[in-house]
């Protein structure tokens, strides 16, 4: 077996449902959508690591922003004693305080109104999937999968919510940044013409890391040290890069055709990803983008996005160079913390009863990320339709092991430290 088949192997069931299917769906959905305005939000955290705890302390300061009393009425973890943490914080009685790996199933059964889903990046497609047949609100951190398989599952629990009037809202923070609100305004106008070519770029250091104690679970381990297995964080071309790529594709207005690159790994200390990745996007038409991502101490860092046109060149955020000095009024956009602004998109599209989904382009944004990382990891071209509609291809049914549901099973064997994928091998 290849270094490639021992970090993601096995061939993934077919799609939870499909799109076609979740229209039909809606009515099993269980009740909770408003008819109308709610006088208060009750708010359900899963995952109540660092993250977590910092978009539940968003999300309440964007029912202040919005007029709006929000109450934190569960929290669920897997490791019960932060869930337990959390909800002493935020006054949430030890009761509703929930821990195991059917912790989410457990506050879902509560009267939470919005659930904000922060859990591991393996774990949001299964948990988002739950949520919204649960008749609940969500936002939801990204990226919003590790594989393939769990990319279209989140595009088709997005579907299932459209149909329910249920909001999902992600953690695409940009997406919600005046400064990038402004900048997709005046390109969408023509500011800088047709988009030629460009780089993104996520360099900077290394992230924390766990060794595994003795007599640890593999599942404790992993989970406490997600942020170093590929199963966990989808590796950091996925779960940070992955920003930039969504700026790119919004900007551009669609994905990549295909991905083309190189990785390696040389400093990491625990798990399985790559220190650093360089990818050839090509987005079709004649448009390439170099993607860029490292973490690596003691090296420079950038995390920005630059693009060229046929009439003039912009950084992703400001920076704007038109070589025509076209005229383009710019709409007004809240100059707000981003992390902020998106709880507080969230909230207003409950109140108004037009419930905002994010579903759709977090996923896409996420799938090209993971189309790159296959591609560095394996040294072959990889097409996105190959991650999103041939189901003959290798690709499409590529998932990774453990998954979300091995952990409920009890099944999960970590793969070994520090054996990465060699590219060539497969």
């Amino acid at each position: 077996m290849s270094q490639m088949n021992r970090i993601v192997r096995g061939l993934s069931r077919r799609d939870f449902m499909k799109t076609s299917a979740a229209v039909g769906a809606a009515a099993m959905i269980s009740p909770g959508v408003f008819a109308a305005a709610p006088e208060k939000l009750r708010i359900g955290l899963i995952g109540c690591g660092g993250r977590g705890n910092g978009a539940l302390n968003d999300c309440i300061e964007a029912g202040k922003i919005v007029g709006i009393p929000t109450e934190v009425v569960a929290t669920a973890d897997w490791f019960k004693h932060k869930a337990v943490g959390t909800g002493r914080g935020k006054g949430v009685p030890e009761e509703r305080c929930f821990g195991g790996a059917d912790c989410y199933k457990k506050l879902l059964a509560t009267d939470v109104d919005v659930v904000l889903i922060a859990t591991s990046p393996n774990f949001r497609p299964l948990h988002l999937e739950a949520a919204i047949k649960a008749g609940k609100h969500v936002f939801m951190e990204k990226p919003v999968a590790v594989d393939p398989p769990g990319g279209r599952q989140v595009i088709a629990a997005g579907e299932l919510a459209k149909s329910a009037g249920l909001a999902i809202v992600a953690g695409t923070q940009r997406r919600h940044e005046a400064s990038y609100q402004k900048m997709a305004h005046r390109i969408g106008e023509g500011a800088i013409g047709t988009i030629l070519g460009g780089a993104i770029y996520w360099c900077g250091g290394a992230l924390w890391y766990q060794r595994k104690n003795q007599n640890e679970s593999d599942a404790d381990y992993m989970v406490r040290n997600w942020v170093s297995f590929t199963e966990m964080s989808g590796d950091h071309i996925v779960e940070q890069h992955v920003h930039n790529i969504d700026v790119a594709m919004w900007y551009l207005g669609r994905p990549p055709v295909a991905a083309l690159g190189f990785g390696g790994r040389a400093r990491r200390k625990t798990g399985n990803q790559f220190d650093f990745h360089s990818i050839d996007f090509d987005w079709g038409e004649g448009c390439h983008i170099h993607s860029m991502c490292r973490q690596i101490n003691s090296t420079d860092g950038r995390v920005s996005e630059y693009f060229t046109g046929t009439n003039g060149t912009t950084w992703g955020n400001g920076g704007l160079n038109m070589f025509n000095k076209k005229e383009i009024t710019v709409p007004d956009f809240e100059e707000r913390n981003p992390y902020v602004q998106e709880h507080v998109a969230l909230m207003r599209s409950i109140i108004a009863d037009k419930p905002l989904n994010e579903a759709k382009n977090v996923a896409e944004a996420t799938l090209v990320a993971i189309m790159g990382r296959i591609a560095t990891y394996t040294g072959k071209l990889v097409r996105y339709k190959d991650v999103v509609e041939n189901a003959n291809t290798p690709w499409y049914n590529l998932k990774c092991s453990p998954s979300a549901e091995d952990f409920e099973k009890g099944a999960v064997k970590a793969p070994a430290d520090d054996v990465a994928a060699i590219p060539g091998t497969d």
